[in-house]
């Protein structure tokens, strides 16, 4: 077995997590997609929840080093903010997949803890970007800025479940666009 079959099986994984949610992890499944014996992955993972969480902090990394990209290709943090949804908007364009820490965290009562902290890291995550941004583009005061990335994580989450549930991408960009009209969004 090779890194590349752990890399492999990370990527089969996530795409399965991003359209059924943990739950929807199962080695068989993930076995033939890579092309492996399914006995294989568990040299990698020894459980179910040790590829959950496994997948679920690459998830957030993934994520934490595309938003400082973002902001680092963004010479004005108010720019990043702008864009900031597009990072919502990938999943939905892929398949209408939904982002992986949404989707597990929909599912916390029935996740293990190793997965349940790697999925609330996400949102971490995100919240802290968001903070650290508002406040450097003097959207709200530093005293506010968790308060209102909070408001946006969750909205924009939220964009995205109501898209992919129709299956209408045009829904997630029209209501990140009535965001930015009511002011939770820079415009």
């Amino acid at each position: 077995m090779s890194s590349n079959s752990k890399e492999a099986i990370l990527a089969a994984a996530r795409r399965t997590a991003q359209a059924h949610g943990y739950n929807g992890l199962n080695f068989r499944d993930l076995a033939a997609e890579v092309g492996i014996k399914a006995a294989s992955i568990y040299h990698y993972f020894p459980s179910k929840a040790d590829l959950g969480a496994a997948v679920a902090k690459r998830y957030w990394q993934d994520t934490a080093t595309a938003l400082e990209t973002l902001l680092a290709d963004s010479p004005d943090p108010l720019r990043a903010l702008r864009r900031y949804p597009e990072t919502f908007r990938w999943a939905l364009e892929r398949d209408n997949r939904m982002c992986l820490g949404s989707f597990m965290a929909a599912e916390v009562d029935d996740l293990p803890e190793a997965v349940k902290k790697e999925v609330q890291t996400f949102a971490d995550v995100n919240v802290a970007w968001l903070s650290k941004v508002l406040a450097a583009a003097v959207v709200v005061s530093s005293g506010d800025s968790e308060r209102r990335a909070r408001a946006i994580f969750a909205a924009i989450a939220g964009a995205q479940l109501m898209a992919r549930s129709r299956s209408d991408i045009a829904l997630y960009d029209a209501l990140i666009d009535s965001y930015r009209t009511a002011g939770l969004l820079p415009a």
